[in-house]
């Protein structure tokens, strides 16, 4: 299928599903490609997406919550959302983006968040949805994050006191027990077996220093999970790809726990190619995210050919 006939059928699925909720008409352009952000980026440095950081947006009654959107591992505040900031907006909600843990540099460099360690990035985001809460008069935000971002949501949520200050985590390709892409896991258990760790983390954490914090069974996902990988406080849903390359297993995603939904975009639609980049701009995983930001919609989620990388 085109990508122009799939884009078509998308739209046509969610007339069909908010035509009968009398949803108001789109304010926004919505591109269903992870790369959407790119060119917002390049043409505004720092800039924010369209219907991103309104201080003037007021959330609804329907949206109570604003919506805060967590990148991944060097993505930044509009080079993850291209999809989700419009898509979000156009829903009626306040949405709001930061890039975090990026090293003090120039631009582009400044754009490329993730790197440095992640309680320095959850302390950002802590001062980030403080200021949201502040701005909106809101008493909680809700958490939409991509990979790494998950993790540190869920360091915020569990270690630096954001529990009551978290609705709900929408959870797209979350590592929660870390992963062991390329055996780097592995690699990294057996070096600090023969007393080579140190050596291995120098080498492992010399551009991303958050990156060797989430292999599997690291000293930094062991100490975060030693009371669960949930809070209880929070409600949380994990939308994950059965194909995912960077989060290995993909199972890491799919842990069981109190208020906590878990879905895999392939399961009833094998057309949905999305691994690690393409389920941030996949319709189906889009279609999830909606629901599980607002319960009562559950309005159907689209099936439509999903190409990987891009969405």
């Amino acid at each position: 299928m085109r990508r122009s006939s799939r884009s078509l059928l998308v739209l046509a699925v969610a007339l069909l599903a908010w035509g009968s909720a009398g949803t108001a008409a789109a304010q926004y352009p919505v591109d269903y490609n992870f790369f959407a952000g790119i060119a917002p980026e390049l043409s505004t440095p720092g800039g924010s997406l369209p219907g991103a950081n309104d201080p003037g947006c007021v959330p609804s009654a329907d949206h109570p919550n604003p919506v805060v959107l967590l990148h991944g591992t060097g993505g930044g505040a509009q080079t993850n959302w291209g999809l989700y900031a419009p898509l979000l907006a156009n829903e009626g909600y306040c949405v709001f983006s930061l890039t975090y843990g990026a090293y003090d540099l120039p631009w582009p460099v400044s754009a490329v968040g993730g790197m440095r360690p992640i309680e320095q990035s959850a302390a950002e985001v802590a001062a980030f949805v403080d200021r949201v809460l502040a701005s909106t008069g809101a008493s909680q935000v809700d958490f939409v994050a991509h990979s790494q971002g998950n993790i540190v949501g869920n360091y915020y949520i569990k270690r630096v006191g954001g529990a009551d200050k978290v609705g709900k985590l929408v959870a797209i390709a979350p590592p929660w027990l870390g992963t062991n892409a390329l055996g780097a896991a592995d690699i990294a258990h057996f070096s600090r077996a023969l007393g080579a760790g140190p050596a291995f983390d120098a080498v492992a954490t010399s551009l991303c220093q958050a990156c060797g914090q989430m292999f599997t069974g690291s000293p930094f996902m062991t100490a975060l999970n030693a009371d669960g990988v949930y809070s209880p406080q929070v409600t949380y849903t994990n939308i994950v790809s059965a194909i995912d390359e960077l989060v290995v297993p993909h199972t890491s995603g799919l842990v069981p726990g109190p208020n906590t939904t878990s879905i895999v975009v392939q399961d009833g639609c094998a057309q949905d190619f999305s691994e690690h980049l393409a389920i941030a701009g996949s319709p189906r995983a889009a279609g999830h995210v909606l629901n599980a930001l607002d319960p009562a919609r559950q309005a159907p989620v689209p099936c439509v050919f999903v190409p990987p990388f891009t969405g």
